[in-house]
């Protein structure tokens, strides 16, 4: 840290905590009363400035300039950033290593020192979006039956009704089961419980593995029957023993009963005066029936990434600074909050904010902590991790006012869905949110980082909750040490950037201010397309019902009156079902926006063992999946005693990773998909997740709900959504009465009481204190060390890209473009994922015949998202969305007009044939061009088919700054022009000339070849971005800046 010689030397401070001294900067000393009036955003903004001062990359004049924040809020003032750290995923953190490999090459062949291109600032990985719902519900039928009963002899039952099983006098209920042979399972029965005097029926699935059962299921005061046991007591079969290891950071090892259970999960943990387990175990002598959907999923990520993850286990060895959390691990962005957040740096004895930017759009969920943050594309994350400073727009912050008191019946997931829609309808792109009021007292951190996650959502850069006692007491809470929490409270109070919710007096200015009254959040959802959508729960059969009727759009699927009514039968399992529209075939629990949040997953949870208890079940078919954000979401749900209840449902673990939410959702059963193509279902998933953009999810759910937990399980029980919970049962219970999800649905104090009492730093300690270690799979990996990556030219994931070749040392200066042709007539709300999706490759698509040409055959394509490393597939996966509607072919899907010759073709093959021809080409949208997820691919991937700029009526924020990161023109209409107003079809040539003294917000001439010109705004909002466009993109200069 500088010393005497930095321009504000006068604001260094000591502070004395425990005994130790820290020095700080501290931003009272700079006696200005402007600063008390700061956002508390912007003072994070201001300390780094002031700290990072070096009047070269931060000059004095732009700490005057964050200081006179009011003032120059409005007036798209440029200011420096420099964050503290950068966090990436793995879907974009492969590329940036790709690109810092290729960088090294590039170095290198210029003359330059390729150790030079290495991180500065920490950079964490987590692997988190490789793992996909390959297998789910995979041991159903096998699961152990919760709900009670003491058993006695089935009957032929129906698998849905409720049914009522005796033993003795006594005639406790019975879950249903799918227990008959119509359905391909046979019952036999097994495991006598002596402490609950109850029989367990565990019937043979044909899908189940093994004739054995992997544990001896003989109690202490029995005799094993099993003809090929010899096991003690509770012990695993021999030849099972690895698997369960494997799984041992995530306990499901066997349990010896409730006398000695043997689990880790049911230890004693240190710190913690409560067994981690309920005196009962739900697995006495067996596996959690979870186990072999996690370790299958697990196996298969680990067969299709193995390139990947070894040149990620390259980069961490060969790049500083660098830390890589393992695959299986939890969620980036759950992570970063239970463990990587440090809310208060401490480098060598220098206390400072921490704050960071990622190369994944829900960064921001940090801000729920007190730590600004947000997301960037995967090449500006690149640059600050060399060292540069993020040149931003010093933004408005409007304040969000939140008073009043939550039903008991709402949720955090409810709050968010209608701040989303709220702030949607105001307008906060490219601004900041900062909550405030007496109403963020009353929400618990995980709470506020679930409104925080949804952030890009709602379209503001950061929604920030300041530090308060409640921050303090989740750090304690997480396992953060004493002497680190004590510091960290210390330097926030001292340094003025810690506030109490309650006291008026302490509210900033904002430069608007709205408000919402808690009290009038109702239980809703959000989709079917969009998730600032939102449907109140009891309109949602009506909406859904006007979803079918309305035009193609975002709130409409035009089917006709007479195909509302399609029913189509088909067999799954040996027994008939029926789907027809508004049904749903994906449920899933999934994405840190709400697996962070322990009151929804414990209320979930609740929802599930009532739903259980009262004898209600889920249709087979319907894919229902359970992927925790981290470990500790498995012993926190293992110790409330609900997983059994779950996993009766089919909410079983099936990975750590974002999985459904980021659409590796995985295959829908067979005779599913089919029933839903044959009749052009419109059929639904619910997910508790913050994306539903069209084709996301999974090509065969048009429409999909974001919903808390709670309702995923709710919608699941239903199995559609054509439902009006208030007035419509579930199901009958086993008096055959009816059960109504009033009935089930567990009370805020219920769910608080419960939470109170699983939730303990231990569970925090256990997971996190060996999350880097990896596993079996992980530490076998053998990779490079060499200082340059030895590029493999066989391998169709990683690649060394085409960004640098033939780069020279001098800056080329603007490029022309002149008679493009428009590869893409775009409308509104185009998203990066139908510009660069992640999901599966179609076995049509340009991509999988590039594949299929390298060897592979469709069950190795993998995804998108995986084989970011590897640009000839990314190419062609550009504008491959199966939902892409370009306005210049008739249908929608990955297709575009070649204007010369008025052939139809895939994009990728359009964009090849007019790169030989020697045409330039452009894209013309609408609205919010490039929202959704920060995608760079989303900007490479068209650089690559030869883009030269784009022509939109708005931008998002962080895609419009890829696209100059890679050396692309974003333009932009002036406010009332229009493609259509301006008359273009989008079969005309455009000729854009950028003149040699180009200046940020300049108005540029746009000819068209039919004899008209308009002008156009070139979002070019900084110098350093018209910096970045004349060296061609932001990474080479970066390049030439190491010369």
């Amino acid at each position: 840290m500088p010393g005497e010689s930095h321009p504000y030397s006068e604001c260094i401070d000591r502070l004395q905590v425990n005994g130790k001294d820290y020095n700080f900067y501290n931003l009272t000393k700079l006696q200005d009363s402007r600063y008390e009036k700061l956002p508390y955003s912007v003072r994070v903004l201001l300390e780094s400035a002031v700290r990072n001062c070096d009047n070269f990359l931060v000059q004095v004049e732009d700490v005057k300039k964050i200081l006179d924040w009011e003032l120059n809020q409005s007036n798209s003032t440029e200011v420096p950033f420099k964050p503290s750290r950068v966090i990436l995923q793995d879907f974009t953190g492969v590329p940036a290593v790709v690109d810092f490999a290729a960088m090294r090459d590039a170095v290198k062949n210029l003359g330059g020192d390729p150790e030079k291109i290495n991180p500065v600032c920490p950079a964490d990985l987590v692997i988190d979006h490789s793992v996909q719902v390959d297998v789910a519900r995979s041991l159903l039928s096998s699961a152990p039956n919760p709900g009670g009963g003491r058993s006695g002899k089935a009957s032929s039952v129906s698998p849905f009704k409720p049914q009522t099983f005796t033993a003795g006098n006594s005639s406790p209920k019975l879950a249903p089961s799918y227990n008959n042979s119509s359905n391909g399972h046979q019952w036999r029965q097994s495991s006598i419980d002596p402490t609950q005097s109850r029989i367990r029926l565990r019937p043979h699935s044909k899908r189940s593995r093994p004739t054995k059962s992997p544990l001896c299921e003989r109690n202490s005061s029995s005799k094993c029957e099993k003809q090929f046991c010899n096991s003690s007591v509770g012990q695993t079969a021999p030849e099972l023993i690895p698997a369960v290891h494997n799984l041992s950071r995530f306990p499901r090892a066997p349990c010896k009963g409730a006398a000695g259970c043997c689990r880790e999960a049911c230890c004693r943990l240190p710190g913690n005066e409560n067994k981690v387990c309920d005196p009962l175990c739900p697995f006495h002598m067996k596996i959690s029936v979870g186990a072999e959907a996690l370790e299958q999923n697990q196996n298969m990520e680990f067969e299709r990434n193995k390139e990947r993850f070894n040149f990620l286990k390259w980069g961490a060895k060969a790049l500083k600074n660098m830390l890589i959390v393992p695959p299986g691990s939890g969620i980036v962005h759950q992570v970063n909050l239970e463990y990587l957040a440090r809310l208060v740096f401490c480098d060598d004895g220098w206390l400072y904010p921490d704050s960071l930017v990622g190369t994944d759009s829900h960064t921001t969920m940090i801000n729920g902590l007190g730590v600004v943050g947000w997301g960037v594309g995967g090449i500006e994350a690149e640059a600050v991790m060399l060292g540069q400073a993020i040149s931003m727009v010093l933004p408005e912050v409007i304040g969000y006012r939140i008073h009043g008191v939550l039903d008991p019946k709402t949720t955090s997931t409810d709050v968010v869905l209608t701040i989303t829609k709220h702030l949607r309808q105001i307008g906060v792109v490219g601004k900041f949110v900062e909550f405030f009021g007496p109403g963020v007292a009353d929400l618990s951190l995980a709470d506020r980082a679930t409104i925080s996650n949804m952030c890009p959502e709602y379209g503001a850069t950061v929604g920030y909750f300041p530090p308060d006692a409640a921050t303090i007491s989740y750090l304690t809470q997480t396992g953060r040490s004493t002497d680190r929490v004590a510091y960290i409270e210390a330097y926030l109070k001292a340094n003025r950037l810690y506030r109490d919710f309650t006291d008026a007096s302490e509210d900033p200015v904002f430069s608007k201010i709205v408000e919402l009254d808690l009290s009038t959040v109702v239980a809703c959802c959000s989709g079917p397309k969009r998730p600032h959508d939102k449907v109140p729960v009891s309109d949602m059969m009506a909406d859904f019902k006007s979803c079918l009727n309305n035009k193609v759009g975002f709130k409409g699927f035009a089917i006709p009156a007479d195909k509302q009514s399609t029913v189509l039968p088909f067999v799954y399992e040996g027994q008939e079902y029926t789907l027809t529209h508004g049904d749903v075939v994906i449920a899933a629990i999934t994405s840190c926006t709400n697996t962070s949040n322990p009151s929804v997953m414990l209320g979930a949870g609740l929802l599930a063992k009532n739903a259980v208890e009262n004898g209600l079940g889920v249709k087979p078919y319907i894919k229902t999946s359970l992927s925790p954000g981290s470990g500790v979401v498995t012993y926190y749900l293992n110790e409330s005693g609900v997983t059994p209840y779950m996993e009766k449902l089919g909410f079983d673990i099936v990975g750590y990773g974002c999985m459904t939410c980021i659409g590796n959702s995985g295959p829908l059963p067979e005779p599913v998909s089919e029933a839903i193509e044959k009749g052009d279902l419109v059929t639904c998933g619910v997910l508790s997740g913050n994306r539903n953009f069209e084709g996301r999810i999974h090509p065969l759910t048009r429409a999909n709900y974001l919903a808390s937990p709670l309702l995923v399980v709710a919608y699941a029980l239903a199995g559609t959504v054509s439902i009006d919970f208030e007035t419509m049962p579930l199901g009958n219970n086993a008096e055959g009465k009816p059960v109504y999800l009033r009935d089930i649905w567990p009370t805020r104090a219920e769910i608080q009481e419960v939470e109170k009492r699983v939730i303990v730093p231990a569970l925090y300690n256990k997971v996190y204190g060996s999350i880097t270690d990896g596993n079996e799979k992980w530490n076998s990996l053998a990779a490079p060390t060499s200082q340059l990556y030895p590029w493999d030219s066989e391998s169709t994931y990683i690649k060394s890209p085409p960004f640098f070749h033939n780069m020279t040392r001098e800056v080329p200066g603007y490029r022309q473009v002149e008679n493009a042709f428009a590869l893409l007539n775009l409308g509104d709300s185009v998203t990066t994922d139908h510009i660069s999706p992640a999901g599966s490759i179609a076995r049509t698509s340009a991509a999988a015949r590039y594949l299929a040409g390298r060897g592979l055959t469709p069950k190795d394509f993998n995804s998108y998202g995986a084989r970011r490393g590897n640009d000839d597939v990314m190419a062609r996966g550009t504008f491959a969305n199966i939902r892409l509607v370009n306005k210049l072919v008739s249908r929608a899907g990955p297709r575009t007009l070649h204007i010369p010759s008025g052939e139809e073709m895939d994009v990728f093959d359009a964009a090849d044939r007019y790169k030989s021809e020697d045409h330039q080409v452009i894209i013309l949208a609408g609205k919010e061009y490039g929202s959704g997820s920060s995608r760079d691919w989303a900007a490479k991937g068209p650089y690559l088919l030869g883009v030269r700029a784009v022509i939109a009526e708005s931008y998002e924020r962080i895609h419009r700054s890829n696209l100059v990161g890679m050396g692309l023109i974003p333009l932009q209409y002036q406010r009332g022009d229009t493609a259509e107003s301006l008359g273009l079809t989008g079969k005309e040539k455009f000729t854009i000339t950028v003149p040699s003294d180009l200046s940020t917000g300049q108005l540029l001439t746009v000819k068209v070849s039919t004899g008209k010109e308009f002008q156009a705004l070139a979002r070019f909002d900084t110098e350093v971005e018209l910096e970045y466009f004349k060296n061609g993109g932001i990474l080479n200069y970066m390049i030439r800046k190491m010369l």
